[in-house]
């Protein structure tokens, strides 16, 4: 009995890491059916991904870092046209490309496409247009996924 559960372990260890292998790789996020609530429910869940994706940079107050990375507090990127914003957050932007009351900020945003879900970005960014004395219309999740089959 003592040889046979050694070698029971070893197999059931040797599967799982084989299984763990053969799985493919994702390579862009999962895309779930829209997550009901409106907008409560979306701003509950978009300061969750506020807060692990975003506010390291643009800070937990959304006022980002002078001449880094720009605020997002009562700007036209955030409050304004929300096909633009959705795409910001998509594909991301390069050093220099924003400039708000003179202040250009040369901070890269990385693209956020493949390791957001469209759920997610509508998620944030209704949070982010209704949060730091904000106040905006919800970004559904049929705007951004149909920006993201725009942009392919």
């Amino acid at each position: 009995m003592k040889k046979v559960m050694p070698a029971l372990l070893v197999l059931v260890i040797a599967s799982a890491f084989v299984a763990q292998q053969t799985k493919p790789q994702q390579t862009k996020p999962q895309q779930t059916k829209p997550q009901p609530g409106g907008m409560k429910a979306a701003m509950t869940r978009g300061k969750a991904v506020y807060e692990t994706v975003c506010g390291a940079c643009h800070q937990p107050d959304g006022l980002g870092a002078q001449n880094m990375n720009p605020p997002l507090a009562k700007t036209k990127w955030v409050l304004g046209d929300k096909k633009a914003l959705i795409k910001i957050v998509l594909k991301g932007l390069q050093g220099g490309e924003i400039e708000i009351d003179g202040d250009k900020f040369n901070n890269p945003m990385p693209p956020q496409e493949s390791t957001l879900s469209d759920q997610e970005i509508a998620d944030v960014l209704t949070y982010i247009r209704n949060s730091f004395g904000n106040k905006a219309s919800l970004v559904a999740v049929g705007e951004v996924k149909a920006m993201r089959a725009k942009l392919k």
